[in-house]
């Protein structure tokens, strides 16, 4: 059998979610809204939730509208438990384009 070295054994018990990137206001942190589908228990019609998640950013490398993978972590703040693992993919427009756009439609 193969060991089970104390590395490989957490990197497994971590839970990971694919998520978009809803804020980067903070330093250092995006909040990522993760959505799913669900059952309803009684009336079986697909039900639509969705919850938001504060991750750690070190490099500030994710944008609003961004597709990421995070992954928890040991509790960094408050609310952060989780970490930006990678960037699936990158949002269509970048912030300061749509802000421009949105200033000359005014």
């Amino acid at each position: 059998m193969a060991q089970n070295t104390p590395e490989t054994a957490a990197a497994r018990r971590r839970n990971s979610k694919i998520g978009y990137v809803v804020s980067t206001t903070m330093a250092k942190t995006i909040v990522v809204s993760v959505d799913r589908q669900k059952a309803h228990p009684m009336y079986k019609r697909v039900i639509k939730r969705s919850k938001k998640f504060y991750a750690h950013d070190e490099q500030k490398a994710a944008n609003v509208g961004d597709v990421v993978r995070i992954e928890e972590t040991r509790p960094l703040s408050k609310l952060k438990r989780w970490r930006l693992t990678d960037i699936l993919r990158r949002a269509a427009l970048v912030p300061g384009v749509v802000e421009e756009i949105a200033a000359e439609s005014k």
